[in-house]
């Protein structure tokens, strides 16, 4: 088959480290990437600029540069499009490739808003656009090993979960001037929306849907400092985003779940207590009790290290706990931990039918129940 012939949009050349460079590019331009797909151009904020990132980061002189979403959009050549900008740009940015009938992958959280991300899902429906959203947790090796183990019934039927997370931001109350936006709720990229919601998304993955759930909200440090890359303080921030965020709900029943079980997720901005990890989760069930820790952060692409990323299994029989191995796939260990489970997105995409992966039906409801949560919390 045909590599799929796929546009970055918000590949810079300015800002190497960029989630464009550091997530999706090293799969893209992998051997394996390159099988299944072939960046044939780059819309950026102008022609000149998506030019330089062409020369920046060598993807050829066939690659086409684009400053309009329409002009991308009318470009028969492109089949997918990767949306890496800044949350509140990618309505613009993606809409008209969308209403083109193109495929889009589109990094979490898809749209500002409910209104817009309700919007693209349903336009993406009404073309009959394939879409594609970067919830990769739901595909990391550890999340996948405690799957399995709930669906061989290792801990019987899930009884109970509870989940924690300290981040966010690396400080608790200074925030980088490249995302002083984070503090401003109406943009729609925070701690919650991101941070947040990625663990509380891969975790409803490993237990599965809630119902009834309820929010806790809290803003404990509404003034924060604003840092410049040299790490002098330059600015203080007002922010509308709550930094301590609690959520309580009641799982839907199934075959592995107890009827009635119970979720709790907390997340508070910041480090944690010394020698506290920063991510703990534990998954009750009527024969054993499954425990997932990271030392290296919240979020599963922290580490590419086993070590610092620990499942564990406590049986009740025997009383005895077991460490859980996984492991990346030896396609994954050849890239940076970043690109890690984006590239599994990219690969169950290129699957066609046969693939696994959220779309923007998953990002709509995803963004639904986040916004009740949060309806009734001001700042």
């Amino acid at each position: 088959m045909a590599p799929i012939r796929t546009a970055l949009i918000g590949l810079s050349a300015s800002a190497k480290t960029s989630w464009a460079s550091g997530a999706h590019l090293p799969y893209l331009l992998s051997p394996r990437g390159k099988e299944r797909y072939q960046i044939v151009a780059l819309l950026n904020s102008s022609v000149d600029a998506a030019r330089a990132a062409i020369d920046t980061y060598g993807l050829g002189s066939d690659t086409k540069a684009y400053g309009s979403p329409e002009d991308l959009a009318s470009d028969p050549d492109v089949d997918l499009v990767v949306c890496c900008t800044r949350v509140d740009v990618h309505y613009d940015t993606i809409k008209p490739s969308i209403a083109a009938g193109k495929a889009v992958f589109v990094e979490w959280p898809l749209a500002q808003d409910v209104a817009h991300a309700r919007e693209l899902t349903a336009l993406a429906k009404e073309k009959g656009a394939r879409s594609v959203i970067g919830l990769q947790g739901r595909l990391a090796p550890a999340v996948s090993k405690i799957k399995e183990l709930i669906a061989w019934g290792r801990i019987g039927k899930v009884l109970s979960a509870e989940v924690r997370g300290y981040g966010g931001t690396n400080s608790r109350d200074i925030i980088p001037k490249g995302i002083d936006y984070f503090m401003k709720r109406e943009v729609g990229g925070n701690i919650y929306t991101v941070g947040f919601a990625h663990l509380f998304d891969w975790v409803k993955s490993t237990v599965g849907q809630t119902a009834g759930a309820q929010g806790h909200f809290q803003l404990q440090r509404p003034e924060n400092k604003v840092r410049d890359s040299s790490g002098n303080i330059i600015a203080t921030a007002r922010s509308n985003v709550p930094d301590l965020i609690t959520v309580t709900a009641t799982l839907d029943g199934s075959p592995t779940v107890q009827t009635g079980a119970s979720l709790l997720a907390r997340f508070r901005r910041g480090q944690p207590f010394p020698g506290e990890l920063p991510l703990w989760l534990t998954i009750n069930g009527e024969k054993g009790e499954i425990r997932l820790t990271n030392s290296a952060g919240t979020s599963l692409h922290s580490s590419a290290d086993t070590e610092a990323l620990k499942v564990e299994l406590h049986d009740f029989e025997t009383d005895k706990v077991e460490r859980v191995e996984w492991d990346w796939s030896e396609w994954q260990k050849d890239l940076p931990v970043w690109a890690r489970s984006i590239g599994s997105l990219f690969e169950e995409f290129a699957k066609g039918s046969e693939g696994d992966y959220p779309t923007f039906e998953d990002a709509l409801a995803l963004h639904e129940q986040l916004e009740s949560l949060i309806a009734s919390f001001s700042a």
